[in-house]
């Protein structure tokens, strides 16, 4: 599949199928993906945790929302992803080298998410990106540092044979400013 294909048949997946499992090596090979994107001076503060233990994606699902509760109900990996505070946008000392600060982190963050779910459509594995959770639920049930900032939950899974439309895009001169 070419890029714009991948690009073309992505979409955010809301109901799974229970009796197809994505693997350990799968999510390995999307977060190799990942690591290739781009960050703030090469800093790659993006941090992944990959749930496949039934107890523990209990625990991770109950600090979601009833919504994305029941949207991971039928997956058997999800994974949480963080980044390391104070690194990207930030320079040697400590001081954030301009008015983003740690917002450089969760765009890094983002841009990694982005390969992550588009290595997924490439691998024929559907995903959608959580970010109604619990933080400090999925810390502790995680045992992720304090140094890292907590920003969402990926779920993975096969859709289940229903056709999900493309939604409605905004018109590119509304969204596009050209300077010639």
């Amino acid at each position: 599949m070419n890029l714009d294909e991948v690009i073309a048949q992505r979409r955010s997946v809301r109901e799974y199928r229970g009796d197809k499992e994505v693997t350990k090596e799968q999510v390995r090979e999307l977060i190799k993906s990942a690591q290739q994107a781009p960050s703030w001076k090469n800093s790659q503060t993006g941090r992944y945790y990959a749930i496949f233990n039934k107890d523990k994606m209990m625990e991770v699902r109950a600090q979601l929302v009833e919504q994305n509760q029941i949207v991971t109900k039928d997956v058997n990996a999800v994974i949480v992803s963080t980044f390391v505070k104070n690194r990207s946008g930030f320079n040697r000392e400590g001081q954030a080298e301009n008015e983003l600060g740690n917002g450089w982190g969760c765009y890094d963050l983002g841009l990694q998410n982005a390969f992550l779910i588009l290595k997924a459509t490439d691998l024929g594995i559907d995903s959608i990106i959580l970010g109604l959770r619990d933080a400090k639920g999925l810390r502790r049930v995680l045992n992720i540092p304090d140094t890292e900032e907590v920003v969402s939950v990926i779920a993975l899974g096969y859709k289940k044979e229903i056709e999900i439309l493309a939604p409605k895009r905004k018109e590119l001169d509304s969204i596009l400013t050209v300077y010639e």
